[in-house]
């Protein structure tokens, strides 16, 4: 069996989940170097067994180390774009967390670069496509069963030590993560826009923050019924804040969004961070029959309109805390057997650049407290393309 050597640029708790994931599905690693001032994937990497490799101080150094079979981008949103385009100097294969870049400007710069073509694979985690329930809730809409797709209601709601976690973590702020949703749950939009077949013309969306801030901090209970601190069982990891409800934290805690598709599909999406009852579901009704994914419980319900028995329920098993439900293993599967050649990696650089766009466009037309036209957006990314 090969053994796959690995550079890796932000050695982050994400990255390193994904490394442990890779390792217990059966790769081979060599993880050779690393560069992060501040380590913290590493007590995971050290709970798998995993060597991180010789701590260097800049990507350069990494790179004259060469070759790597796979530089992996596990850095905060912000440098994203920076590390992609040294990687892609460098011409080994690229591996980056979702989402692919930050911003508007960035995604330009980069569609302008990949679409030349001639440079090295990049492949990027949005891991939710490497999910059984996802891929046969792609496959089902595809095959028609449903008939036309008319409209999608959708949900992300967390747990209140996830939302503490993230209102601690760097993704609070802005310039860090860029928004709540672009971090969160562009996952869910590029499944969305691979479900609709169809680019966002017009969104709207309200949110802010009405859970963790100052106001609250005095009347927010500090611990569970069972006696357990709340807000701070988890490692908030670089640039972390002590308290959720006193950080700086600037992007939203809950917020709402509006989607109609050029193809007329419409979509409503609503995000908390902060709930009793946590849900990842997808309502996706078409003109023949309707479809359920609950992705936290991994379950898939499907009834034809006329239908009058029992829904299709399919159980998926395999539920983890975090909801991944073992798609980080999937994941590292198909990044496998895309680098041995038996299978495209199941989402391009390019549709991840179209989910940040949408969930950009969002984040824009709450700012401005309008609807937004996005095509002028799409005008500017398809120009970048040629």
């Amino acid at each position: 069996m090969k053994t796959y050597r690995i550079g890796v640029i932000g050695l982050g708790q994400r990255i390193a989940h994904v490394l442990a994931a890779m390792q217990e599905v059966g790769w081979s690693l060599n993880v050779a170097a690393h560069v992060d001032p501040a380590p913290v994937g590493a007590p995971i990497l050290a709970a798998a067994g995993i060597d991180p490799g010789v701590a260097l101080d800049t990507p350069a150094e990494l790179f004259a180390r060469g070759p790597y079979d796979l530089v992996m981008i596990g850095s905060p949103n912000h440098l994203h774009s920076e590390h992609l385009n040294l990687a892609l100097d460098a011409g080994f294969p690229i591996f980056a967390e979702k989402p692919i870049v930050r911003t508007e400007d960035e995604t330009v710069t980069l569609a302008q670069r990949l679409a030349k073509g001639g440079g090295p694979p990049v492949f990027i985690g949005l891991v939710m496509r490497s999910m059984s329930i996802v891929r046969e809730t792609i496959a089902r809409v595809d095959s028609g069963e449903i008939g036309q797709l008319v409209s999608i209601d959708a949900t992300e709601h967390l747990p209140p030590e996830h939302g503490g976690y993230l209102a601690r973590n760097w993704r609070r702020r802005q310039e860090f993560g860029g928004s709540y949703l672009l971090d969160k749950v562009c996952h869910d939009f590029d499944i969305f826009g691979r479900l609709a077949r169809s680019r966002p013309a017009k969104v709207a969306s309200f949110g802010g923050r009405s859970i963790f801030t100052a106001a609250r901090a005095e009347t927010a209970p500090k611990t569970y019924s069972d006696g357990q601190p709340a807000y701070a069982l988890r490692d908030a990891g670089w640039s972390s804040a002590n308290d959720a409800f006193h950080s700086d934290m600037d992007v939203t805690d809950h917020q709402n969004a509006l989607i109609e598709y050029a193809n007329g599909v419409r979509l409503s999406f609503h995000a908390n961070s902060h709930v009793a009852l946590p849900e990842r579901r997808w309502y996706v009704a078409g003109t023949d029959g309707t479809l359920i994914a609950d992705l936290v419980r991994n379950r898939l319900m499907v009834r034809k309109a006329m239908d009058r028995g029992k829904p299709e329920r399919i159980d998926y098993g395999g539920r983890t805390e975090d909801s991944h439900n073992g798609a980080d293993q999937s994941m590292a599967r198909d990044l496998l057997a895309t680098l041995e050649g038996k299978q495209p990696f199941p989402v391009t650089p390019f549709e991840s650049m179209e989910a940040g766009l949408t969930v950009m466009a969002i984040d824009d037309a709450m700012t401005r407290g309008e609807m937004v036209d996005c095509a002028p957006m799409w005008a500017r990314y398809d120009a970048a393309l040629g």
